[in-house]
């Protein structure tokens, strides 16, 4: 066969014989490509199935983890102290944002934010993602999301709210934006309000949403409500008294304590200065600070009827007994202690009706020293209180042993020891529980507490009655009385230390304290009132702290429905005896 005159037969190419070595390497070559690839399915569908199927599922499917709903804080009528509401959180896709100069203010005006902070947000190194802000009003997500911004998202998450605001700021304290407590009652119970988290597994799309659910839920397990002993009434009312007597004696702070006498509970716990929790902008130490139980300071006179009380329930003394104060001072190691003013011959009673710093020194040095350090300590002085609340503190109570002549005599009506408002509250129950000092707490109970006998009951009820003596008439606090009600308490008025020592006359600076429990007789409340630096020219404890005690007593025990116990008549406006420091 010939075509143009080539007459292939004739070809030496193709007359060629080809090797037999060579088609059988081909065919060789083709069998051993088809045995590798089926080797490699099988290595990747068999042997390595499951690690090329994590390699699959990095990269589409993702845990979504479902945030337990925190758990509400409750005062003891079932009152919202704190609770979680709906607060969106805004983010976004930086390499997908699509944004104008004219979305941009708005966005920014929206979030209250500069618009340059959002720009550099959006300039972030990770493309993928990045938080605009967090936790912001539903509203405004709602007009963000009518924005309909390209690379612009929002994640669904809570907020904690506090209905009470900044007079039960230092109960429940507040939580993070990753909803973690991080002061008070929020704080201290982190773990039962907190809940556990579930999961989710999902097929997400690049834009991060959820397309498709993969295997089976884990539902969240909502945290526990906590029912507090608090009661929002009670806190609101001292909290506004409170701050109402720290701006008219000009004074630098204060606190008040409110405690049941018969169960332990704390009813109310205030300071001021506060804060808003859920509102913490520009929040200073100051305003943070729970002094009821951070803040130690020398108690002055409020010491003294633990020390009367020790020189009754030891047999050295009686209600009657007369001690004679004249002239006015005692000398003990060369150190000179004073009365405000000279009273001369007090019976034991009136001592603490007077404040008497002579008739007390000379009762304390009646008795080893050992005696009065066990009765102090029992009394809970010098030891961290046992309370469900971060930063309670301990005070300082010296061992007796390094205890000089003075200290014994300084001590015995409170200097050189230190304690908190709270801690004074709380030994205080041992006049009003029969001689027993109770725990105190923050949790919601109707069982009366068991606590620690410290006096016998005859003790107890010699001193209440003096504490009624001290609050009214001759005493040093007769404005510590309330419209109905029997009251007894202890007035003290202490010297701030500046530096090593107290200062000059012209420079010296207070705390004023009041101390006491109502109905007297059978006392149902607890209430102490401390302020720190009044400067409006009044500074006596029974002057400036007794009259908060007053409404604030009057007021609780009509809201927890305690009869009066006297006959309704205007109050008591006799002028105080002076208090010694």
């Amino acid at each position: 066969m010939t075509r143009r005159g080539i007459q292939y037969t004739s070809s030496p190419l193709l007359a060629s014989r080809t090797p037999v070595w060579r088609s059988k390497f081909v065919v060789g070559a083709i069998a051993l490509g088809f045995t590798g690839l089926v080797a490699r399915a099988a290595y990747i569908q068999v042997y390595a199935n499951d690690f090329f199927q994590r390699q699959g599922e990095v990269r589409f499917a993702r845990t979504i983890d479902l945030p337990a709903d925190r758990g509400r804080i409750l005062d003891r009528n079932g009152l919202i102290l704190g609770s979680s509401v709906p607060a969106p959180s805004i983010w976004a896709i930086p390499e997908d944002v699509e944004l104008d100069k004219t979305q941009l203010a708005q966005l920014a005006k929206l979030l209250e934010m500069p618009a340059a902070d959002i720009a550099k947000k959006l300039q972030d190194e990770d493309k993928s993602f990045v938080w605009i802000k967090r936790q912001v009003n539903a509203d405004i997500a709602k007009k963000i999301a009518e924005m309909n911004i390209k690379g612009i998202y929002q994640r669904k998450e809570y907020k904690r709210q506090y209905p009470e605001g900044e007079a039960a700021a230092h109960i429940v304290g507040f939580t993070n934006v990753e909803d973690n407590g991080q002061e008070g009652v929020e704080l201290m119970f982190n773990k039962e309000l907190l809940g556990r988290p579930g999961m989710r597994h999902v097929i997400k799309d690049r834009l991060g949403r959820a397309v498709e659910d993969v295997g089976e839920m884990v539902p969240p397990v909502p945290g526990r409500d906590l029912q507090l002993s608090i009661d929002s009434k009670v806190q609101f009312f001292a909290y506004q008294k409170l701050r109402d007597a720290v701006v008219t004696h000009k004074a630098k702070a204060g606190s008040v304590v409110v405690l049941d006498a018969i169960t332990g509970e704390v009813l109310a716990l205030a300071n001021y200065p506060s804060y808003v929790p859920d509102k913490r902008h520009n929040l200073t130490g100051e305003q943070l600070r729970n002094r009821a139980l951070t803040d130690t300071f020398e108690p002055g006179s409020v010491m003294k009827p633990f020390t009367v009380g020790l020189a009754l329930e030891s047999g050295r003394a009686k209600p009657s007994t007369v001690i004679d104060t004249a002239p006015g001072s005692i000398t003990i190691t060369g150190a000179t202690i004073r009365d405000s003013h000279p009273h001369g011959a007090l019976t034991v009673e009136q001592v603490i009706q007077v404040s008497s710093n002579v008739g007390t020194t000379k009762l304390a040095m009646q008795m080893p020293a050992s005696e009065m350090w066990q009765t102090f300590s029992q009394a809970g002085f010098g030891q961290k209180p046992q309370i469900e609340f971060p930063g309670a503190v301990s005070g300082r109570l010296r061992p007796y042993k390094s205890w000089r002549p003075i200290e014994q005599a300084t001590i015995s009506y409170g200097y050189g020891m230190s304690a908190s408002l709270f801690q004074m509250v709380r030994s205080y129950t041992v006049f009003s529980h029969d001689g027993q000092i109770i725990p105190a707490t923050l949790l919601k109970t109707s069982q009366p507490a068991v606590g620690v006998q410290v006096f016998s009951a005859q003790t107890a009820a010699k001193v209440r009655h003096m504490l009624k003596m001290a609050a009214g008439p001759g005493g040093t606090a007769p404005k510590a009385q309330t419209i109905g009600y029997s009251v007894g308490g202890k007035s003290g008025t202490a010297y701030k230390q500046i530096g090593k020592g107290y200062g000059s006359d012209g420079n010296r600076k207070y705390r004023s304290w009041f101390v006491g429990m109502a109905p007297i007789e059978q006392p149902r409340i607890i209430v102490g009132v401390m302020l720190d630096e009044p400067s409006a020219g009044k500074y006596y404890g029974g002057e400036v702290a007794a009259p908060v005690f007053s409404e604030t007593v009057q007021q609780t025990l009509r809201m927890l429905g305690v009869q009066p116990d006297m006959a309704v008549q205007p109050h008591i406006v006799a002028d105080a005896v002076e208090e010694s420091f």
